[in-house]
């Protein structure tokens, strides 16, 4: 892992030196207040001029077009082309998206849920992972999708887990509990806060602290993927470097994108 170019921008290491990936923090853009100051999305209270500048500065980075999603907190997957960054091209509602062509990005926008980034032979993808989608099957449905659509296996396919909320910090009720398979009532088991590591604990009645980058590396490893890194930042804990929803309200929020240069 190291920063991108004067920013402290993440940038994931693939073992294809053909893909390239890019994760903004909230340094380096032009907003100001709430929003200071790489702000990429639009609507929330910031000028649209410096979101604007925003993204154009981050496409600077990538050198590549990036395909942007209207996220939903689903389980929706698309596959995007070249098509798809064209100025007239519709929006799609949807919190992944995959693609085989080269020099498109895929990208996914967060605040505190968990950004996923994909590599696989001869193509890319990115997800969106709250606690909704995740337990939606966001993932799995990525995974199925990717490898139907250009057969390779999950123990082919790296993913990389971005910044999101930590555990010491994701407080839920026991709707996310069900939500997970998991009986709030019940003695805990090791894939619901048992002794393997915890993915729910309890801090108080009717709450409990959630794992959300445990949850989705469990994910992920039950569908098929061996090699999955990332997850150790929490958008709560360090707020002069990442937006987190939780914790103000409102806030800016960052972008994961993913591609491939040939």
């Amino acid at each position: 892992m190291t920063s991108a170019g004067h920013t402290d921008w993440l940038q994931p290491s693939w073992r294809d030196p053909r893909v390239g990936s890019l994760v903004t923090t909230r340094r380096g853009g032009l907003s100001t207040g709430r929003f200071d100051s790489m702000n990429v999305r639009e609507g929330l209270g910031d000028a649209d001029a410096s979101v604007a500048a925003n993204w154009a500065r981050f496409l600077e980075a990538t050198g590549v077009p990036v395909v942007r999603l209207h996220q939903v907190h689903g389980h929706r997957v698309v596959r995007i082309g070249g098509l798809d960054v064209l100025p007239a091209s519709p929006v799609h509602e949807a919190d992944a998206c995959w693609t085989t062509e080269a020099h498109v990005g895929c990208a996914v926008q967060v605040a505190d849920c968990l950004p996923v980034l994909m590599a696989f032979p001869g193509g890319v993808a990115a997800a969106h992972a709250g606690w909704r989608g995740l337990a939606a099957g966001v993932l799995e449905n990525t995974l199925d999708a990717l490898c139907a659509g250009t057969g390779c296996r999950p123990d082919q396919v790296q993913a990389w887990l971005g910044p999101c909320i930590g555990p010491g910090r994701f407080e839920v009720g026991a709707d996310v509990l069900r939500a997970f398979g998991c009986d709030p009532h019940a003695a805990p088991t090791a894939a619901c806060g048992g002794t393997a590591g915890f993915r729910f604990r309890a801090t108080s009645p009717g709450k409990w602290l959630a794992n959300l980058p445990g949850l989705a590396r469990d994910r992920l490893q039950a569908a098929g993927v061996k090699d999955i890194s990332g997850g150790e930042w929490c958008t709560f804990d360090d707020a002069s470097r990442f937006f987190s929803f939780r914790r103000d309200g409102v806030t800016g929020r960052m972008v994961a994108a993913i591609w491939r240069r040939g």
